[in-house]
């Protein structure tokens, strides 16, 4: 076994099994694209940062929880968009855990609709923005859709029934059609309602963000890793983070120098690497894994690792009532109005967007409802929780090449590597959208009677995605169709960083049926002999 690295020292090295794929992050796309290649005969090391939990370890309680299954490691922020004043540390809420971010999501799984392949070609040049077309269209990932739908158990496909509608979403919903939305259903959700898989129903327990203990809901965790493991060729290695991804003098990537859960540097090569780590984790890694042939980062010879940033432009718009709505009960966020989705220039801006129920605990609510929120009148506002509805509002935010994860050299992390810093401006596009979504949402609930609305700026929780965005040119993006690095030919990135633009779907789908759709390229591949 060797390991090149031409301008390096070469640390420790350490290998328990022959892998011909390492998989970096064990969340949406790395969990799968590591269960399906395990299940195609492939040996996977999947090193995962966080720790391995089990569903009757979550804690149902919201601080607690964030503490237990938050990527909490330092970050820093800048730019004008008020998380960088309300949570400057905190600039994205990810989850460092066993399943990755696929244990704290609520569970929507709209597809990205055809146009929204095209929002160059759609929408025309915009000033300020790096609008491109996405190198693929909706028909080649629609079988991945399917079978990433039937894989999640998702809502209303495959046979499979609805979910029951909760308090929160009957307030929305009914709202919704007085105002003329017709758009209006419990969703698409990756939650069984009724016993699937091996996995129960749901029992409406309201705690989606803090992990579910029963296992209804779809995720790597409980989904996708425990049937790879039993293939005997998955190596799940938990607190395990990566540092860098060395190269050869061929410019083909050998494996990737991690720290073990002791913090001692160990070394696991591999035929080739997938990098999975969450938008800002995998753009930080790739600007790290420097070298006197990618000086500026791995696979970055366009200068576009880190760029192009997306989050959705979100909000939320919380209403109270004179009888109580109980929000709390049911299904966090199992409900959809898809009306505003369109792309209808005549609004005042480009792209859609989705409105979703939500509610949050107390402690959640009584941070984010008014950041910094005090006093009689607050605390008065908190005292209805119960009479509380709450919905969350999910668009199509435009890239820019200006938002962008890089590294901050000022700042080290506890193995001594420089964090990432996430910059971020709002586009005055994003800004009409949002302004567009709170009037919808506050129509909503003065259509059946709200005493008061309340807009909710945008939290830390968000989606994540763009900064390695594929791209038919080398010098637009950093990957190609099939999430291969245009540089590195045995370089590929499995998670929201590689989508181009970032539509008004929630992404998880998305990046399931990408995984899948890569996991059969990366087969074809090695059979032959090109990997």
């Amino acid at each position: 076994m060797t390991f090149d690295s031409p301008d390096r020292p070469i640390p420790h090295r350490f290998s328990l099994t022959d892998a011909e794929v390492v998989v970096i992050g064990s969340g949406a796309g790395g969990g799968t694209l590591a269960s399906e290649l395990c299940h195609k005969g492939v040996n996977v090391v999947l090193l995962e940062a966080g720790e391995h939990h089990q569903p009757e370890d979550f804690i149902n309680d919201e601080w607690p929880s964030l503490a237990q299954l938050a990527w909490l490691d330092s970050r820093t922020t800048s730019g004008s968009w008020q998380i960088a004043t309300d949570w400057p540390t905190l600039p994205a809420w990810t989850c460092k855990a066993v399943g990755g971010t696929t244990v704290h999501w609520a569970g929507g799984c709209p597809r990205l609709k055809d146009w929204e392949f095209r929002t160059l070609s759609t929408h025309g040049p915009i000033e300020g923005t790096s609008l491109l077309d996405w190198p693929i269209e909706l028909s080649d990932l629609e079988p991945y859709y399917g079978k990433a739908e039937e894989r999640m158990g998702v809502t209303r496909t495959n046979g499979i029934p609805p979910l029951p509608a909760n308090n929160n979403y009957k307030v929305m919903a009914n709202g919704a059609k007085r105002v003329g939305y017709t758009g209006v259903s419990t969703g698409r959700m990756a939650i069984n309602p009724v016993p699937r898989a091996g996995r129960p129903g749901t029992i409406q327990d309201g705690f989606n963000y803090q992990g579910d203990k029963s296992r209804a809901h779809w995720s790597t965790l409980t989904a996708e890793i425990p049937p790879a493991e039993k293939t005997g060729r998955l190596d799940l290695r938990p607190g395990c983070m990566a540092i860098r991804i060395e190269h050869n003098s061929s410019g083909r990537v050998t494996g990737v120098v991690y720290a073990d859960p002791d913090g001692h540097l160990q070394v696991q090569t591999a035929r080739l690497v997938c990098v999975a780590g969450n938008a800002i984790e995998t753009a930080r890694l790739l600007l790290n894994s420097t070298s006197s042939q990618f000086p500026d980062g791995l696979a970055n010879s366009s200068g576009q690792v880190g760029r192009n940033y997306l989050r959705h432009l979100t909000g939320s718009v919380f209403a109270t009532f004179e009888q109580p709505v109980h929000m709390y009960r049911g299904e966090t966020m199992a409900g959809i109005i898809t009306d505003e989705s369109r792309n209808d220039p005549a609004r005042g801006f480009v792209g859609g967007y989705y409105i979703e129920p939500l509610s949050l605990g107390p402690a959640f609510l009584a941070s984010f409802l008014v950041p910094g929120g005090y006093g009689r009148d607050y605390a008065a506002v908190m005292e209805q929780y119960d009479h509380m509805a709450g919905m969350w509002l999910v668009g199509e935010d435009v890239p820019r090449k200006t938002n962008c994860v890089t590294l901050n050299t000022d700042v080290l992390d506890q193995f001594g590597q420089p964090v990432p810093n996430v910059h971020f401006d709002d586009h005055p596009n994003d800004l009409a959208m949002r302004e567009h979504a709170y009037a919808a949402g506050e129509a909503i609930y003065e259509a059946v009677g709200s005493t008061r609305t309340f807009r909710v700026p945008p939290y830390p929780n968000t989606h994540n995605m763009g900064t390695a965005r594929m791209s038919a040119r080398p010098e637009d993006g950093v990957v190609n169709e099939y999430g291969r690095a245009h540089d590195v030919p045995n370089l590929f990135v499995s998670d929201g960083s590689v989508m181009t633009t970032g539509a008004a779907a929630n992404p998880t789908l998305t990046i399931v049926a990408l995984a899948l759709r890569q996991a059969d390229h990366i087969e074809e591949q090695m059979k032959a002999g090109n990997l």
